[in-house]
């Protein structure tokens, strides 16, 4: 029996950069991209995950946009799910 496989079935887990699922926002940037004939332009946040291990790029809206913003900007810890594709803000202990 392989090594690895001894440990997997004594509990042991390997952790790989894709096996981690929630990942914490280091830095973000808002777009905005123009669009032909006079529509809507394209609101996209890219969002860098761990100093740059992972990046994901959301499509909002201006709403949306402006609502982030504020939020990013008063927020010192972000977390973003991966499968879920939900941004999580703010570490508070229970009880505070």
């Amino acid at each position: 029996m392989a090594r690895s496989e001894a440990k997997q079935q004594r509990g042991g887990v390997r952790m790989t950069d894709d096996s981690l699922r929630v990942r914490q926002l280091t830095q973000y940037q808002f777009s905005w991209t123009a669009r032909e004939g006079g529509e809507t332009g394209v609101w996209t946040l890219q969002l860098i995950l761990d100093e740059g291990a992972w990046e994901e790029v959301l499509t909002i809206s201006s709403d949306d946009a402006d609502a982030l913003q504020d939020i990013l900007e008063n927020t010192k810890n972000v977390f973003y799910d991966i499968d879920r594709r939900v941004l999580m803000f703010g570490v508070t202990r229970t009880g505070d």
